[in-house]
């Protein structure tokens, strides 16, 4: 997240995405080891999170499928973010916006809300 938000300051709004999208993965794979459930090597756990929610707290669950879907929007931008589009030929600076680099923030700082919360 540090370093998301350093990026944001620097206008690195890709860079932004890729270190958001990395806290969201890593800290949604934390929430599973602590219910006892060995995370997937996948970038989005999120389908992992839903199909084992029972695990959770209540008040966690309630925000399982929000965290899901912050999850699964970023590791969809997760090869962009890091290489660009090839069809388009555009670097990952030109494929982003303050716009973008914002809402992934909020969405990291969600996720990681709860997860330092459970």
């Amino acid at each position: 997240m540090k370093h998301a938000k350093e990026a944001l300051n620097d206008r690195n709004y890709a860079y932004v995405i890729r270190q958001s999208q990395k806290a969201v993965e890593l800290s949604l794979k934390a929430a599973l080891r602590i219910v006892g459930i060995e995370p997937p090597k996948l970038h989005d756990v999120g389908p992992i999170l839903r199909k084992n929610s029972a695990l959770f707290p209540e008040w966690f669950r309630e925000q399982i499928d929000k965290m899901a879907l912050i999850s699964r929007v970023l590791r969809r931008e997760r090869e962009l973010s890091m290489y660009g589009d090839e069809e388009l030929d555009l670097p990952p600076d030109e494929l982003y916006t303050i716009e973008d680099a914002k809402m992934a923030i909020e969405g990291c700082e969600f996720v990681l809300k709860n997860c330092k919360k459970l």
